[in-house]
């Protein structure tokens, strides 16, 4: 059989001007190179696997998604890796590496103290602050289907990814009564487990109680008085019968203890959702627990306060005003509007503020005192601060050497007392040159919003550019007229609030008045209980820049913004401000007036406010980084929830639980200027 010679396929020369963009063309092409130029076919010659790569290599061609897809199969084959390594891993093995590195670690605060011998005494007490108790879902709506008991607040937050706006729905409560929504009912988490962890890894109390095990502490004698932290004080009470719960738990483990009194540890707003209890505790019913005056003397040891908000926080006001704080501004200035645009359906910023806006334990944080604490246009008791000083220690209530000191001042001072100025030159500018227009009774505009935000509908839509114009023509704000600024913006959140919470300073604590909850938490307007021997302490980090004060511009227009926004732009080394914020020295969320002023002076002997003299303390802690990453969140650490992981910290309170005073700790122990700015406050004490 004669073999039979293949022509060469013949390519229309129409083919060779469209090769660029007809696939047929470049299938041609492919098939033109299996020939030689006597058309014999090359791929004779060659083995069937040299064939077969061949042709894989030009029908695959490497891409962007492959690129993508192999980058992210690599981190994935890495993270479980290391996942597995680190589970299989020795115990001790990171506590090696560490020593390798920075030597030997010294003792935890319980392992030291139990080899001096400490044992527990009186039975313990954790009260949580704002946010860092847990809260499970027990009746939803149908979105929430499968969530019987399951944490929206706290743990992993998969719900938060899963169904945003479902998850929104159920946290919020009712805009009028403060109270459940129709159909939905959202409870504290109990037990050690309620505020032990925020989330896997980040630590709240778990620290502290397992350094109090080591001394002999079990669950029979620790306590975690978990509240709904988003409703008012007393609410809690008249819908959970919370502060009910504390004083049988109190009055139980003291009668089962030997009748050793309580150290009671309130954290951030636990500790004014604390002095509400002892004022509600000695109240008579209804309105009270009906325990009797002399209930504290009874019961309570200690009350030992650990980064308490006594007298409010500046970042609670730009927290109602805006719904960000210097954190939520810097990621705007980073990625202008995408927090503000609707991101699948959802306006972050906006659902965030009308949900929050409900949680009336929100107003429980506004600043308390008005310019007579916070200062006025023109003066703030920490003028002349500076944002580089580097303190030493003082004991007592000794004072820096007076060189030092005025060193310091020569810096330029920042006007702290306007708490939120419309623009950089406002913030500045001498009080007499400020030329303002009441924004008070001023008319609100025309609705400006339509209907595409009703489901992120916040109270601005209501004010209309009218009422918006009004709030920044009057340009600087101080604590008295922010309070109004909020009544203004917000009228249904302050009217809630202002029914459960004061802001004021008594002029007559013998007012009868005064006996009303709302005044309970304010350290201003009510008095401590008679309870001679009990000691109260004031625990809380410095060294951190702390919000104290703002600059504001308006939002470029648009139908679904929050109206006003902190001014990024805004930076002045000299004045402490930094992305549009003043900062002074605290615990990053506290400053320290709040922190520390009723212990150094409000309380401090017998006043107006503290008529049995019970003894006050003043123990701050000043913040060190971690020395490297395996360190963690650190053991020097002095920020608001990391201070819950401060060796001293945990020493101070493990020595009062087993039976110490605070003159046996060494009294105060301060590297702030809280004495000097608390005589600069001008209060009838």
């Amino acid at each position: 059989m004669s073999l039979v010679r293949r022509r060469k396929p013949i390519v229309n020369e129409s083919d060779k001007t469209a090769e660029g963009s007809d696939s047929k063309t470049q299938k041609r092409r492919e098939e033109e190179d299996d020939y030689d130029d006597d058309g014999n076919d090359k791929n004779k010659k060659k083995s069937p696997w040299k064939i077969k790569k061949k042709r894989e290599e030009k029908a695959h061609k490497w891409s962007c998604v492959d690129t993508c897809c192999w980058f992210i199969g690599c981190i994935c084959v890495t993270w479980w890796l290391l996942l597995f390594l680190y589970n299989a891993m020795p115990a001790s093995f990171p506590q090696y590496v560490t020593e390798a590195i920075t030597g030997p670690l010294p003792d935890p605060p319980g392992v030291k103290l139990q080899k001096e011998g400490l044992k527990a005494k009186h039975p313990v007490v954790f009260v949580p602050g704002i946010v860092t108790g847990g809260l499970e879902l027990w009746e939803g709506r149908k979105c929430a289907e499968g969530l019987f008991r399951k944490r929206l607040w706290g743990g992993t937050f998969g719900e938060v990814y899963k169904r945003p706006l479902c998850w929104l729905e159920h946290m919020s409560l009712d805009n009028e009564t403060g109270l459940d929504p129709c159909g939905i009912r959202v409870r504290p988490v109990s037990g050690l487990v309620a505020a032990d962890y925020f989330a896997p890894g980040y630590f709240v109390w778990a620290v502290l109680i397992a350094n109090l095990a080591r001394i002999g502490y079990e669950e029979k004698t620790m306590y975690m008085a978990a509240y709904d932290w988003r409703l008012s004080f007393q609410n809690t009470e008249v819908r959970d019968q919370t502060l009910s719960r504390i004083k049988s738990n109190i009055e139980l483990m003291v009668a089962t203890n030997g009748g050793k009194k309580a150290v009671v540890l309130p954290h951030s707003m636990g500790v004014p959702y604390f002095l509400h209890f002892m004022k509600w505790v000695e109240a008579p019913a209804p309105m009270g627990g009906g325990g009797g005056p002399d209930w504290c003397s009874k019961y309570i040891k200690a009350v030992v306060n650990i980064g308490g908000p006594f007298l409010g926080v500046p970042k609670a006001i730009a927290g109602l005003f805006s719904s960000e704080a210097k954190d939520i501004a810097v990621a705007r200035a980073i990625a202008p509007g995408f927090l503000d645009n609707d991101i699948f359906k959802l306006q972050t910023l906006q659902h965030l503020m009308k949900m929050s806006r409900t949680w009336d334990s929100t107003m429980s944080m506004i600043p308390r005192g008005g310019d007579t604490i916070w200062g006025g246009l023109d003066w703030s008791p920490e003028e002349g601060y500076s944002c580089g000083n580097n303190r030493q220690k003082k004991n007592d209530t000794q004072v820096a050497d007076e060189a030092a000191e005025n060193a310091v001042c020569q810096a330029r001072s920042a006007n702290y007392g306007r708490i939120i100025s419309f623009g950089k030159d406002v913030a500045e500018a001498p009080a007499s040159d400020i030329e303002r227009i009441d924004f008070r009774g001023a008319i609100k505009g025309n609705n400006a919003a339509n209907t595409t935000c009703r489901d992120a509908w916040t109270e601005y839509h209501d004010m209309g550019l009218g009422g918006i114009k009004a709030v920044a023509e009057y340009k600087a704000y101080t604590a008295e007229s922010v309070v109004d600024l909020l009544h203004y913006v917000a009228p249904k959140m302050m009217a809630r609030g202002t029914a459960h919470f004061s802001y004021g300073i008594a002029d007559n604590l013998d007012d009868p008045k005064y006996k009303h909850y709302k005044y309970w938490s304010n350290p201003l307007e009510t008095t401590l209980p008679i309870a001679p021997e009990m000691e109260i302490f004031s625990l809380y980090g410095v060294g951190l820049p702390t919000e104290r004060a703002y600059i504001y511009k308006l939002s470029p227009a648009a139908e679904c913004y929050i109206p006003f926004q902190i001014d990024t732009s805004s930076d002045d080394e000299d004045t402490c401000l930094k992305d549009g914020v003043y900062s002074v020295d605290g615990d990053e969320t506290v400053p320290v007036l709040s922190a520390g002023y009723m212990c150094a002076k409000g309380w401090r002997g017998k006043t107006r406010f503290n008529p049995s003299g019970i003894q006050t303390y003043v123990r701050e802690y000043k913040h060190s980084p971690p020395a490297n990453l395996l360190e963690g969140r650190g053991t020097l650490s002095g920020a608001h929830v990391d201070i819950m992981g401060n060796f001293a910290l945990i020493e101070d309170v493990l020595r009062i639980a087993a039976g110490a005073s605070g003159e046996e700790l060494g009294g105060d122990y301060v590297y702030s200027d809280i004495f000097k700015w608390s005589e600069r406050i001008k209060l009838k004490l």
